[in-house]
């Protein structure tokens, strides 16, 4: 056995002894031996080994993301339906006009995905050019 010394209050010194008494061991030794055997145990059952706690976390986490990417996929189709109405439709021209407008409007549309696609980055900025790959269509 490895020697430990430890300090004790008067009153902490006094409430060992007496509870070594009670409790029916053979020394003060045996008595703080058996506390702190109790407590490792106690701590041991509370601490998860199977490392539930933190797969949930990570569950927690992906849900969160998950909801923030359709969130995001949405406010862009919003941005993106709500661009087209004002390059194309605002004013509504008429008779001949109105095919010179179209097409200066989606010119427009075409240079306003690139400055919105040169600003993001990462995998952003890549699923972004997949978007307007697939909206210019």
């Amino acid at each position: 056995m490895n020697p430990r010394t430890i300090r004790c209050s008067a009153d902490l010194d006094t409430r060992i002894a007496k509870a070594t008494k009670e409790a029916g061991f053979g020394s003060e030794s045996a008595f703080i031996r058996a506390a702190i055997e109790n407590e490792l145990r106690r701590r041991g059952a509370d601490a998860p080994h199977d490392g539930s706690a933190a797969a949930a976390s990570f569950e927690r986490v992906s849900i969160a993301i998950r909801r923030l990417a359709t969130g995001q996929q949405a406010l862009f189709a919003f941005v993106d339906a709500l661009a087209k109405t004002v390059l194309t439709c605002v004013p509504e021209p008429s008779g001949e006009a109105y095919q010179q407008a179209v097409a200066r409007a989606k010119a427009r549309y075409d240079r306003f995905l690139k400055s919105v696609g040169s600003g993001l980055s990462g995998e952003s900025g890549k699923a972004f050019t997949e978007l307007a790959e697939h909206a210019g269509r």
